[in-house]
């Protein structure tokens, strides 16, 4: 069967080095779960790697003629392939409530709204691994103080230990991407409740990274802090200037002064 073109409105660039594929797949440490879905696999480079190890290996595909092709070529995904939009689908209609992992050689167009559908299963996924343009990639590891820490870093970082693993040059793919890519790891932490409300650290966490210039106490003006709240010294900090615990606890203060969400 011919090889599958790549579709620019799907954001597809095909890995073509084998080493990287192989490489991309032992990232993951197959500790706590017998479960991995691959997201996007295209051609199958990363799958058939992942075929080899002792898991049992899903594979995720919006592209019709990438389904045909994997069907064809990889007699082992029979009925192990979900012809289905990963931002849009229930994954408990296969993983029923499952532990397992995720990893790709993930599309750019929709890689940071990957990171956050994960975070929204994280109680399902131990381990994530994959393939990032480099920026977004560094941008999830990032610590405080950096002009590319942000609303990603920070909710990532709150469930889950990144780091970033290598960089990838754009001449291994097909076809080439205009920026280099970088592939990165998270793992679950081993405590992930937040000590404080979930939705309301989501919210403190997106509410002031949306205008990042300004200090917390215009930043976080429509959530109708009291006069008394707001002259705490943390106030006086920008959003990039805070870990991730920093904000735990500026969401700590924000829920004991009465606001709930």
């Amino acid at each position: 069967m011919e090889k599958v073109k790549a579709k620019k409105h799907l954001g597809q660039h095909f890995l073509k080095d084998e080493s990287i594929a192989k490489a991309i797949a032992d990232t993951l440490s197959l500790k706590g779960y017998e479960e991995v879905l691959e997201i996007g696999p295209g051609m199958g480079v990363l799958t058939k790697y992942l075929l080899d190890k002792p898991v049992n290996t899903r594979v995720i595909e919006i592209d019709t003629e990438s389904v045909v092709y994997l069907g064809a070529n990889y007699p082992q995904l029979k009925d192990k392939i979900i012809s289905e939009d990963f931002l849009k689908y229930n994954i408990n209609q296969v993983y029923e409530n499952k532990q397992f992992a995720i990893i790709g050689n993930f599309p750019y167009n929709i890689s940071s709204q990957i990171v956050f559908r994960t975070l929204e299963f994280r109680d399902q996924i131990p381990e994530f691994s994959g393939m990032f343009q480099k920026e977004v990639a560094e941008r999830i590891c990032e610590k405080k103080g950096s002009k590319t820490y942000g609303i990603l870093s920070v909710l990532a970082q709150a469930f889950y230990d990144t780091e970033y693993l290598f960089t990838v040059s754009e001449n291994v793919f097909i076809p080439p991407p205009k920026v280099k890519s970088g592939v990165m790891k998270m793992t679950r932490k081993e405590d992930y409740s937040l000590p404080c409300g979930e939705k309301l650290f989501f919210t403190v966490v997106k509410t002031a990274f949306q205008q990042r210039r300004k200090t917390l106490r215009n930043s976080l003006k429509t959530l109708n802090l009291s006069d008394k709240l707001r002259e705490d010294t943390i106030f006086d900090k920008r959003p990039e200037q805070l870990s991730v615990d920093e904000f735990i606890v500026l969401t700590q203060k924000i829920e004991a002064d009465g606001v709930q969400s």
